[in-house]
């Protein structure tokens, strides 16, 4: 671990920034996992007990999926907890490790960036349609996916910012060789 006085104030400040958003991701995803979990019990109880199924837990359910999924996914980005397959980048020597590192960083900036760029354009073409039994805007469905994805880019730019100021600070990094 490096002497955080000598970090550059940018990364100072984009990890402070990039940690909140990630802690939110997290928390949001958590909510909507307990949230599922008590609107299935109700699914349940209605369907066996009152014999009355609510219809809505379904629909409701696949946004809260959305959340959980795509939330989720922009934290593990930042917090280096996504899935990815390491072991090739371990053991090639250090400077295909740095490229490899730098091409994976901008190959998620990029995705998540047009993940950001058209989900704004799907959210905006399905928000006067309505979500069939709730009567929600069905735009909902994809603001996951586009919320996701402009963290995707800034989470993933983040990391080349930090590999340029030499702060790389991932357990697979570049520094191993």
């Amino acid at each position: 671990m490096r002497d955080p006085q000598k970090t550059p104030a940018l990364i100072r400040t984009m990890d402070r920034l990039f940690d909140f958003l990630a802690r939110v991701c997290v928390l949001l995803a958590g909510v909507a996992i307990v949230i599922m979990t008590a609107i299935f019990a109700w699914l349940v109880f209605g369907r066996y007990v009152l014999n009355d199924t609510p219809t809505w837990v379904e629909q409701v359910s696949l946004l809260l999926v959305m959340v959980i999924a795509f939330m989720g996914a922009a934290a593990g980005v930042h917090n280096h907890t996504h899935l990815s397959v390491v072991i090739f980048r371990n053991l090639v020597p250090t400077w295909v490790r740095t490229v490899l590192v730098v091409v994976s960083d901008i190959l998620m900036a990029g995705f998540g960036g047009m993940m950001f760029w058209y989900g704004i354009e799907l959210t905006k073409f399905k928000w006067n349609t309505l979500i069939p039994l709730i009567q929600w805007s069905e735009g909902l469905r994809s603001l996951p996916l586009t919320i996701s994805g402009a963290l995707l880019f800034l989470f993933s730019t983040g990391h080349l910012i930090r590999l340029f100021f030499g702060r790389d600070e991932r357990q697979d990094n570049i520094d191993q060789g």
